[in-house]
């Protein structure tokens, strides 16, 4: 498989439409076919009225296809710490997702400049 048990990911929900929600979600592969994973993790959801993204407190478990190409799946390093997670602007105002310890991700490709 592609994608292991305990790996740390990152999912982008591509927008289909213009007023389609902007989702992402951060979490930890419980289970993995080849077909689909089962992640544990946050859901993040793009609020207009602040221009950025907000994490859902409660954790969830969400199933997702990793034949969908309308899923971008990023592979976090495994020191992640997925409740730490979050988004700010960096220097360039690009959006970046980033812990704060273990890893930066630049998803400026995935939304629009600030």
């Amino acid at each position: 498989m592609i994608i292991q048990k305990n790996e740390k990911v990152h999912i982008v929900s591509r927008r289909l439409f213009e007023g389609d929600l902007r989702r992402h979600f951060a979490g930890v592969v419980m289970d993995a076919s080849e077909h689909a994973i089962k992640v544990r993790g946050f859901v993040f959801v793009f609020d207009e009225g602040k221009n950025e993204f907000v994490r859902r407190d409660d954790e969830r478990q969400r199933l997702f296809s990793i034949t969908d190409a309308d899923l971008v799946i990023n592979l976090l390093p495994s020191g992640a710490l997925i409740s730490n997670i979050r988004y700010q602007l960096d220097e360039q105002r690009n959006r970046i997702v980033t812990d704060g310890e273990t890893f930066t991700l630049n998803i400026n490709e995935f939304s629009a400049r600030v």
